[in-house]
């Protein structure tokens, strides 16, 4: 391979002027195939409100979110307007499309296209950033060592593609731990060192806005949960659209536990900060989290306004009350980072859904559904009067 000459690769990356660098349309486009993967991922869940359903949702849900996360750092370094990153990110959407519709049998008859789809995503953008980069950038080492752990792991995600599922589960869960865990320790490797985050030149500001607009891509599946599933019933009782009201104000709710009180700061935080190669990796950490709380949540919704009247099991009652849970827990870390505290709004609310769980018993669906949705307004209501109050950390 020949080394590419330095004009060459700083065409391809991002100018760093001191300016924002701006989310492009290519980027949002990219986002779209992620809309279907999430809307796969909450109607697995859906169909599969078991322990084990649960962990294979997990694994999944890691998937999609490390495909999405190595893109997103990629693409805050390389300028997807550039004919080549463009070719790359469409190549990665094709892939993921396919991977994406595989998911509902990746644990069946489909996990050996869902693996080799995977693994060629991660594997091949690497190769292909670290050929357009050439071995002198300084980018280089840090690419060549997550080129390692994304091939190992990519070992363990075609290996459980071939293997029996029970088999499966476990291969796959050490694979999403490689390429979860491996940035904690700057992708070490024996004769290739470690990565610093301060050598991770990211712009903030970038980051941060495709954090928000991953959390705007899940909270649409919520949306679209509550509007599809009101929609194929045959009859509009007043429970059924007391259900569809609390659903949609429940959305309302999460949006703006978020978006109202901490997503302007946050970008403020990681634009401003000494080593914005950490504080983007934490809020790549707890937005994996955060999400996941909204999948869950959008669970919820379906069940909800399908049966206001069902009876409640504890499939169900872990449903509806961990989806807030989950969601609250990712923000109050979030806000740990961009505000150095960990707001009593999120505990009080955390609280509250614990405290909840032994009465859901005595009731059905559609009371538990709406009491979580107060409990989120609340949170909101009271995070919002107390946000200007928080420092900077």
């Amino acid at each position: 391979m020949t080394v590419q000459s330095p004009a060459h690769h700083h065409v391809l990356l991002r100018k760093r002027d001191g300016h924002e660098a701006r989310v492009t349309s290519e980027e949002l486009f990219f986002d779209l195939v992620y809309v279907f993967a999430v809307t796969q991922l909450s109607h697995h869940l859906l169909h599969h409100l078991s322990l084990a359903g649960v962990v294979e949702t997990l694994i999944l849900w890691f998937a999609v979110w490390l495909g999405w996360q190595y893109t997103c750092w990629t693409t805050n370094w390389f300028n997807p307007e550039t004919p080549q990153i463009r070719l790359m990110l469409f190549a990665i959407m094709l892939a993921a499309l396919l991977m994406a519709a595989a998911l509902p049998n990746a644990f069946a008859d489909r996990g050996l296209v869902f693996a080799i789809c995977y693994a060629s995503i991660q594997v091949g953008r690497t190769l292909y950033a670290l050929y357009h980069l050439g071995r002198d950038h300084a980018l280089a080492s840090n690419f060549q060592r997550m080129l390692g752990w994304l091939s190992i792991s990519a070992v363990f995600w075609i290996a459980g593609g071939l293997a029996a599922p029970h088999w499966r589960i476990l291969l796959w869960s050490m694979a999403a731990l490689c390429e979860y865990i491996s940035p904690m320790f700057g992708f070490a490797l024996p004769g290739l060192g470690r990565s610093k985050t301060t050598e991770w030149t990211i712009e903030g500001g970038h980051l941060a806005e495709r954090c928000q607009l991953f959390v705007i891509v899940a909270l649409g599946e919520t949306i679209l949960v509550t509007g599809a599933t009101l929609s194929r019933l045959d009859v509009w009782s007043t429970p059924i659209l007391i259900a569809f009201l609390t659903a949609f104000l429940g959305s309302l709710a999460m949006w703006w536990v978020y978006f109202a009180t901490s997503s302007k700061d946050g970008s403020e935080v990681i634009a401003h900060t000494s080593d914005p190669g950490r504080v983007g990796a934490y809020f790549h950490y707890i937005h994996a989290i955060l999400v996941g709380g909204i999948i869950v949540t959008a669970v919820g919704n379906d069940l909800v306004i399908a049966h206001p009247d069902g009876h409640m099991t504890t499939a169900y009652v872990i449903t509806l009350l961990a989806g807030p849970a989950i969601y609250l827990v990712g923000n109050a870390l979030y806000k740990k980072v961009v505000y150095g505290a960990i707001p009593v709004s999120h505990i009080a609310g955390l609280i509250a859904l614990v405290v909840l769980a032994p009465f859901a018993y005595a009731t059905d669906l559609l009371m538990i559904g709406a009491l979580t949705t107060v409990i989120m307004l609340v949170v909101g209501f009271w995070e919002s009067r107390n946000r200007h109050r928080l420092a900077y950390h």
